[in-house]
């Protein structure tokens, strides 16, 4: 096999993904733990350089693949048959629509993208919505066990722009979350710093660890149950992997039902099960024709039953929607 054969051009709708992502869509048999060996090594080089996993790809580049990946590569001719029953679950969960992008309403307990270990995930679902050759595309995460408003992006157009809103800081995203424990203060900016530490899959993001970069999220305390835990609204200025979950941790009062930061402190025997974290609104510049889409979800049922175990009523009416505007309340 000659060189030539080695290398892999970057088409022009995979414009902007990350390099790591790009491979992970062409190679799915490959492990995580493997690629960033490969990544590190130097054995994948992009236009000839070693590259980071999380550099963004222009059109044209060349990716060397080592011959030992050739035989994992998926077959792009012939992508899998849409599930009806995928199509028609993601339908029933579509929040918002238009001719650019869907935002859809993911449960706790479903993965945003796959691995080794994970072959059912959203990203394999959107398929479903493939039409007339455009296949959806992410454009950002949330963690498996946090539920809530995700955007997806329904072509490699809206993709581009799409990421770029999230990249540059232009998307508002507001978060509900109940905590064990009170915050110092009801209205305040958490400004630390994270750093992703450990091996691939057991990695946690640490505050003020070496290489850590700037982490920020608003918080103001909606209710409050005695000491025993809170309502919290949140808004993450940057984008951190973890960040509400090592932010909230490191305050003393981590976010019900995670155990990965919060540890014991984080389980209560007779609360609910599950993550209690939320994405509830998304606020952000329409990508393509100008504007502003806003969309609100609606507080799924295991927060709900967390909400109501502090002492909230889930008929409570809604909130208004942003940090500013929040009013305190009392169980």
């Amino acid at each position: 096999m000659n060189a030539g054969q080695l290398l892999r051009l970057v088409q022009p709708e995979e414009e902007g993904q990350r390099l790591d992502r790009w491979l992970r869509t062409r190679f799915p048999a490959l492990s995580f733990a493997r690629l960033h060996k490969l990544l590190r090594t130097g054995q994948i080089r992009v236009d000839g350089r070693r590259a980071r996993g999380d550099l963004r790809l222009r059109a044209g580049q060349q990716i060397r693949i080592p011959p030992a990946l050739l035989a994992l590569e998926a077959d792009r001719s012939a992508p899998p048959a849409p599930d009806p029953v995928w199509r028609r679950w993601l339908v029933e969960r579509i929040r918002y629509e238009d001719e650019a992008l869907w935002v859809v309403d993911k449960p706790a307990g479903l993965a945003v993208q796959g691995g080794p270990k994970t072959p059912h995930h959203l990203d394999r679902m959107l398929t479903a919505l493939a039409t007339d050759g455009r296949r959806p595309r992410l454009v950002h995460r949330l963690d498996r066990d946090t539920a809530g408003l995700l955007v997806v992006a329904r072509d490699a157009a809206a993709a581009r722009a799409l990421s770029q809103l999230f990249r540059s800081g232009r998307v508002r995203k507001l978060y509900w979350a109940v905590v064990l424990g009170l915050p110092p203060r009801a209205v305040m900016t958490v400004d630390l710093p994270l750093a992703k530490q450990g091996a691939p899959g057991r990695a946690r993001v640490v505050p003020n660890a070496p290489g850590a970069k700037p982490a920020r999220t608003r918080l103001r305390v909606v209710g409050r149950a005695g000491k025993v835990g809170a309502w919290l609204a949140l808004e993450p200025e940057t984008g951190r992997t973890h960040q509400l979950r090592a932010h909230l941790a490191a305050l003393g009062c981590p976010i019900l039902g995670d155990r990965k930061y919060g540890g014991d402190a984080a389980v209560r025997a007779d609360a609910p099960a599950g993550l209690m974290l939320q994405a509830m609104e998304l606020d952000f510049p329409h990508p393509l024709r100008g504007g502003r889409v806003r969309v609100r979800g609606e507080a799924a049922p295991h927060l709900r039953e967390a909400l109501a175990w502090l002492g909230f009523s889930p008929e409570d009416p809604p909130l208004p929607p942003w940090l500013d505007d929040l009013p305190g309340r009392t169980a």
